[in-house]
């Protein structure tokens, strides 16, 4: 059986996982991400500790990316500091309601600071696999 999660995406390192030029136009690079992620909702999925199922989508854009536009299905939290501090926050106040909570990051700071949120962690390209990107 699959575990439910939310699923929080650290959206600035998924997007420089990738060098398609996302530095030339963050908000525009942001959108496209943004646009791939609610076809994940209620999807089954194999996660970094067995199977998933994503019942919540919680993307986290900083700096530029701000501009991004929000897709139906997929709550963008407007980072107005440090996009790790929203994360920790997102995943914290997730984990605080009784939901598991899974953050796509390859941040190793980040990801120490999650620690306490007992959160699962998968890297951009296991998002990007799902997304076929």
């Amino acid at each position: 059986m699959a575990q439910p999660v939310v699923l929080v995406v650290d959206v600035a390192n998924v997007m420089g996982s990738r060098p398609d030029g996302w530095w030339r136009d963050r908000a525009g690079a942001a959108t496209r991400l943004l646009t791939g992620l609610p076809g994940l909702a209620g999807r089954e999925v194999d996660g970094p500790d067995g199977r998933v199922r994503i019942e919540r989508i919680v993307a986290v854009v900083e700096g530029a990316a701000r501009a991004a536009g929000a897709p139906e299905g997929v709550e963008v939290v407007r980072a107005p500091a440090a996009g790790d501090d929203a994360i920790v926050d997102a995943a914290g106040d997730a984990a605080a309601s009784g939901a598991r909570v899974l953050v796509v990051t390859a941040d190793r700071g980040l990801r120490a600071r999650l620690v306490d949120v007992d959160a699962l962690i998968a890297g951009p390209g296991w998002l990007n696999g799902l997304l076929g990107r």
